[in-house]
């Protein structure tokens, strides 16, 4: 068994399909790919794939392989990624990651705990959304991120920085706006915006906050991310459920208020691959008490 089988295997099961994986993603004869597929089948022992109308469809062994192999090739990328930065021993590199709009709050404190080191050191920083930060430091093209506690990564640790309430986003001429706090219940019968798969932690916590409610608030949108969500909010006359951190981005035609009652709130956290041996990663570990007396109240 190869290390191609497996990228073979992984492009076919992530398409469902023998020839769209072979012309879009591996750029190889359709024939050609099956014979991979089935030299792979014949050194696992058992059927990964079977034909169907639809396509082709992992088989039960075929999907537990299927995890396997991507922390196989993830784990290859990041020994990869690992060894040409041991090549470049001139300069380490730090590479930073944050969710996206966090860095207005996080990157100049991130910047003061290396102050001591930066002569010595380059600093690459990098915005994206949470789940896309995790599967970076999967690959060893981050170091460490500020970002959410994404589940169902069990080479990642976290390290909480700070818990942020949501908060309601809503026109700054709305009827609730002249409320000191907006209740859940103030909202039935408005256009609800909530998140999108983009944003899988925030859109679970708002989910089960509308569920926990009882109370029939229908979600008219799902956007991507923040900047998306206040855009329609303005647009809409709608209202939102974000982190407190979306108030540094609201403009005048937009504004927010506390949740009353009973307030959700969402981790944010410091996260970084446990098997990144990288001593600037450890040394920036080491003073992340610095960050969390940052984000303690006063």
């Amino acid at each position: 068994m190869e290390l191609r089988h497996l990228r073979y295997f992984v492009a076919v099961a992530e398409e469902g399909s023998l020839t769209v994986a072979a012309e879009r993603r591996l750029h190889t004869a359709q024939p050609s790919l099956s014979r991979q597929i089935r030299d792979l089948e014949r050194a696992v022992g058992t059927p990964l794939l079977v034909r169907s109308a639809r396509g082709v469809e992992l088989t039960p062994s075929g999907r537990v392989f299927l995890d396997h192999a991507r922390l196989a090739l993830a784990q290859v990328e990041a020994a990869v990624e690992a060894a040409r930065r041991a090549a470049r021993p001139d300069k380490p590199t730090l590479a930073l990651g944050f969710l996206t709009g966090q860095e207005v709050d996080w990157l100049a404190e991130a910047m003061r705990i290396l102050r001591d080191e930066l002569p010595n050191i380059e600093v690459t920083v990098s915005s994206q959304h949470s789940p896309d930060l995790a599967q970076a430091l999967l690959h060893g093209r981050l170091d460490v991120a500020f970002m959410r506690p994404e589940p169902g990564m069990p080479d990642l640790d976290y390290k909480l920085v700070l818990t942020e309430p949501l908060i309601v986003v809503l026109p700054s001429d709305h009827r609730l706006a002249s409320q000191d706090a907006v209740a859940l219940r103030d909202i039935v019968g408005e256009t609800f915006i909530g998140m999108s798969g983009t944003a899988p932690t925030l859109r679970a916590i708002i989910d089960d906050c509308l569920q926990r409610s009882g109370l029939d608030i229908p979600q008219a949108h799902r956007v991507d991310n923040l900047a998306m969500a206040i855009s329609l909010v303005a647009s809409t006359r709608g209202v939102a459920l974000l982190p407190d951190y979306a108030r540094n981005f609201l403009p005048w035609a937009v504004t927010s208020r506390p949740l009353a009652g009973e307030r959700p709130a969402i981790d944010l956290v410091v996260g970084y691959n446990r098997a990144n041996g990288s001593p600037l990663l450890r040394l920036f570990l080491s003073r992340l008490d610095r960050l969390a007396k940052r984000a303690s109240p006063g």
